[in-house]
């Protein structure tokens, strides 16, 4: 009956050695967890750092450790619209909705995704411009048009520099030390934003973290639309005064006798 305790025990003890341990462990802060918008606000600059800290029992990985920064911002209902020219016009002829998508998203790496994982691996885990977003209404996808209207979204908001995609956008200071500067534009919106933190040796993920900032209004910018939120009749009402009183002031300064 020892014997067999004895035998059980040792079996046990040699599951636990054998099973997978987290080699590596991923530890990430911000410079900022919050952008403050005012009357002079021309954007912002956030930076990511981060440890990759190592089991000091593990060996050595062979490929080098990669890092990939995925930034979301508030979620809208985007509408992409396609325009036709009709004679001396141009005319909205079809469209595609793209609910539930990020307005802002940032994506970047310490080296090329292609070089990081295989087109396959991207599309699963949803890293780049093309992956990171969720797919359209299925009642709406009808292939090769809506993939169009996709690469079109996304070329519309990498103009307006809501999309962008930094192949170097990540800098390893170290082995294991990293940073990553995130810059925000002014025609960001206010809301939340989630930052997915994943590092990667050889194409497969080993850690990821998650934290979030949030861009918000203050001073005189914050009252104005947090009045027009909660007194909405007050506001327009005072719009609709001020709009006529500086018509009138203005017929009184350019009026010819």
């Amino acid at each position: 009956m020892r014997r067999s305790l004895t035998i059980l025990l040792l079996a046990v003890l040699a599951a636990l050695t054998a099973a997978p341990a987290r080699a590596e462990t991923l530890i990430a802060a911000m410079s900022s967890h919050q952008i403050q918008i005012n009357s002079n606000y021309t954007g912002d600059q956030l930076t990511v750092f981060g440890l990759v800290e190592r089991d000091g029992r593990t060996a050595a990985r062979g490929d080098p450790y990669d890092i990939i920064v995925t930034v979301r911002g508030p979620r809208r209902m985007l509408l992409v619209r396609e325009k036709e020219r009709l004679g001396p016009i141009w005319i909205n002829r079809t469209q595609r909705r793209f609910p539930d998508n990020s307005v802002f998203l940032a994506v970047a790496s310490n080296r090329p995704l292609n070089e990081i994982m295989s087109e396959e691996t991207a599309r699963r885990e949803r890293i780049g411009l093309e992956n990171a977003q969720r797919l359209p209404d299925p009642g709406l996808d009808f292939g090769r048009t809506t993939a169009r209207f996709k690469d079109g979204m996304i070329r519309i908001l990498e103009e307006k520099g809501l999309y962008s995609q930094e192949a170097r956008g990540v800098t390893f200071l170290s082995n294991t030390l990293f940073s990553a500067p995130i810059p925000v534009p002014a025609t960001a919106p206010t809301g939340s934003y989630e930052i997915d933190i994943v590092l990667y040796s050889g194409g497969v993920p080993l850690a990821r973290q998650s934290t979030n900032f949030e861009v918000v209004k203050s001073g005189i910018e914050q009252r104005l639309a947090t009045g027009a939120f909660e007194h909405s009749l007050l506001y327009g009402l005072a719009t609709v005064a001020l709009a006529l009183f500086l018509g009138w002031l203005s017929s009184v300064v350019f009026r010819r006798d």
